[in-house]
């Protein structure tokens, strides 16, 4: 059986849907929260929280002992078209 690797929208999809859904608490998500949830390493979250937070797709905020992540309006809207446009290839049988 053939391993279904996830795309980078995916992955991006997961980190958003996670920090929406099933952020522990009204401050957000952690880095190892997401990490754990999202199922994606270290190396690869931060290089995506970053390029989150800089498009506005995600906010962080500091507090003593760590950065939370939170999604913002705007994170919320890429998510529901990307939703919309996955049920939309998915069918074509197309996998984005």
């Amino acid at each position: 059986m053939a391993v279904a690797y996830r795309t980078h929208v995916s992955i991006i999809g997961d980190i958003l849907s996670t920090a929406r859904d099933e952020a522990p608490d009204e401050s957000g998500a952690s880095v190892t929260y997401l990490i754990r949830k999202a199922n994606v390493s270290y190396a690869r979250l931060s290089k995506i929280l970053d390029t989150l937070v800089s498009q506005g797709l995600l906010e962080q905020t500091n507090s003593d002992r760590a950065c939370k992540y939170k999604i913002s309006n705007r994170g919320r809207e890429f998510l529901q078209a990307y939703r919309g446009f996955r049920e939309f290839a998915d069918s074509f049988g197309l996998r984005i």
